[in-house]
């Protein structure tokens, strides 16, 4: 019989226990009540099946927009960030979503990734050349500049102008932070405008010369005569930087230092390198990048036994699906030979990552990379900086490293 959850508080974004040990934190919450309905007013899912199937249901939805409160803490509707967050594919459901994605799809498809394949290659080397030897921090001079470089060339976006893009696009990517400060708030609407502007100017250029990039095919119809208004494309190049850049990102720090905490799966991986495609999925669910997706749901959703009423709004907790027991034997152990692994790392069902094989492949080349150049890769110190604040993303500030290259 389905029966609706007692209210307890269980799960705070702002307890501290939940910053200093994150994975205790949601271990007990999926032992007492793995689909709890806090007292703030959302649900949280903490297991594997749980997590996956709710991200499946049709009755899940990502339109922020439609939430008053959200909206308001933004700016209101009708400030700037809010009206580009209307127009993301991400927050599009049906009809819509579909269209979007399949006008945007035809960048990333599994072709076009791998004829990117040799100069994601390059890139990461140049990096590595420029990182050098001695003490490094991989962050700042691998982990962050390789997906902004491939962003921007897969964009057109001159190399220069990409520090100045990245700071906008990051203002902006902070809409979606369930902890909204005025100061936030502020900084993406005043970003978003001039992201804006700075984007419309390389479309008036491609206008008058139409070039081999992404951006230009985003303003060209597709076969059957569809096609993206300016502000559509703009919006969507806006979700690339953020979804391509910082998960990307976080994916290569966070694996990096999970090998560098299990030596003995950092030496497999560098005796068999051929190994990091098949070990992605499990480098990726070790320490998810993307802890938390909030969904909305259009329609009641039995789960497990239990009802979620339509309306509400339901946070799946990556990071605790990822060391569900009950779907990977001893999770908190980082194990390069696990079989059968499906991290959600980019997300599950209609919402699944558009660009995931692209962030795959520049991550797997990261660290195939580092490994073959560097005979020495160490821990500078083992007190390294995760982001203070808890929001959706996991992720390091830093990650210094001693290295020396093979002789």
């Amino acid at each position: 019989m389905v029966e609706r959850l007692r209210t307890r508080v269980l799960f705070d974004l702002n307890d501290p226990q939940l910053h200093r040990n994150r994975y205790a934190y949601y271990r007990r919450l999926r032992e007492t009540e793995p689909i709890h309905h806090s007292p703030y007013g959302f649900w949280t899912l903490t297991r594997y099946d749980d997590v996956d199937a709710f991200l499946r249901a049709p009755q899940t939805s990502s339109s922020l927009t439609d939430d008053g409160t959200f909206a308001e803490q933004r700016g209101g509707p009708d400030s700037p960030a809010m009206r580009s967050l209307s127009r993301w594919m991400l927050v599009k459901q049906g009809e819509e979503h579909r269209r979007l994605r399949r006008l945007i799809a035809r960048a990333v498809t599994p072709r076009a990734v791998q004829r990117l394949e040799p100069e994601i290659l390059r890139i990461v080397n140049r990096l590595i050349d420029d990182m050098g030897e001695g003490e490094v921090d991989l962050i700042e001079q691998l982990a962050a500049p390789v997906p902004i470089a491939v962003i921007c060339g897969l964009l057109g976006i001159p190399v220069e102008d990409a520090d100045k893009c990245l700071k906008w696009t990051n203002a902006i990517a902070n809409i979606i932070d369930p902890l909204i400060t005025p100061q936030m708030r502020d900084a993406m609407n005043t970003a978003e405008p001039e992201f804006s502007a700075y984007i419309r100017g390389q479309m008036e250029l491609r206008r008058t010369e139409p070039r081999d990039d992404v951006l230009t095919m985003l303003m060209q119809k597709d076969e059957d005569g569809e096609g993206l208004s300016d502000e559509d494309v703009i919006a969507q190049v806006l979700l690339l930087f953020n979804a391509g850049h910082e998960t990307t990102l976080n994916v290569i720090g966070n694996s990096m230092h999970a090998l560098l905490t299990h030596p003995e799966e950092l030496e497999l991986l560098r005796a068999r390198p051929e190994m990091i495609g098949d070990c992605f999925e499990e480098l990726a669910r070790y320490n998810s990048t993307v802890q938390i997706i909030l969904r909305h749901l259009t329609e009641d959703l039995p789960l497990s036994g239990r009802l979620i009423p339509a309306g509400d709004a339901v946070l799946a907790i990556l990071g605790a699906a990822h060391r569900d027991p009950a779907k990977f034997p001893d999770p908190d152990r980082l194990d390069l030979r696990r079989e059968g692994v499906k991290s959600l790392a980019f997300g599950s069902g209609p919402h699944h990552c558009i660009a995931a094989m692209l962030g795959k492949t520049e991550v797997c080349m990261t660290i195939t990379e580092l490994l073959r150049r560097y005979e020495k890769i160490e821990p500078a110190t083992t007190d390294v900086e995760w982001h203070t604040r808890f929001n959706f993303v996991l992720g390091l500030k830093r990650l210094p490293l001693k290295v020396a290259y093979r002789r």
